[in-house]
């Protein structure tokens, strides 16, 4: 049954270039992601892996879906810096099957992602939404294209709107607090909480890195 749905497609940057070995991590970084984004959100999240290099992400409702692009960007590049994914984001009717394998899912959402997947030239986020949200997910990239692994992973348990503290997010890297406000801010992370927090409509106060214990 067709529904509105916001569909993320993306495909590994040089995935023809690795081996199997490197593959797999990105996958595991991917799908560390989507688990997360799961636990975000009280509505259905599917997570497949599409052909050799690529892969889709359906939430739904329909929302903006730049929070979850960044957790995906943020789930591969903690495998290392040299790993990257490009990242197309629409909003519109899709059909989601009942294997939840999106490789048979059927829809306009399905194609149009595909689409501007195909179309991306020189940015590595696309969206479909508006231009509003297509300017905001050009920023967006640019302001994460140069994260590293350690910024990675201090940023992706952050994007939750229910963040942990940096104290949590220490210890579960272990690390100091004081490396994870470094690698928060040299991530661009204040700004992109702010950003989100108004593309989102969201109630909640942006939060500011030197104020989280």
């Amino acid at each position: 049954m067709s529904q509105k749905i916001t569909v993320l497609s993306g495909t590994i940057e040089a995935g023809a270039k690795m081996d199997e070995s490197a593959l797999a991590e990105c996958y595991e970084g991917l799908g560390q992601a989507a688990r997360l984004i799961r636990s975000w959100q009280d509505m259905p999240v599917c997570f497949t892996r599409i052909g050799q290099y690529g892969w889709q992400l359906v939430l739904s409702p329909a929302r903006p879906a730049l929070r979850e692009a960044l957790a995906m960007r943020a789930g591969i590049r903690q495998k290392g810096r040299q790993f990257d994914t490009a990242i197309a984001m629409v909003s519109g009717p899709g059909a989601i099957p009942a294997s939840r394998d999106l490789g048979q899912a059927e829809g306009l959402a399905f194609l149009t992602s595909l689409g501007i997947l195909d179309g991306l030239r020189g940015a590595r986020f696309g969206h479909g939404d508006g231009s509003e949200l297509a300017a905001v997910a050009r920023l967006v990239d640019h302001v994460s294209a140069r994260w590293t692994a350690a910024q990675a992973k201090a940023v992706l348990p952050m994007l939750s709107q229910d963040a942990p503290t940096h104290s949590t997010v220490a210890e579960s890297l272990g690390i100091t607090r004081q490396a994870v406000r470094q690698a928060l801010m040299g991530a661009g992370y204040p700004a992109l909480s702010e950003a989100l927090a108004e593309v989102e409509g969201s109630p909640m106060v942006p939060q500011r890195v030197g104020a989280v214990a």
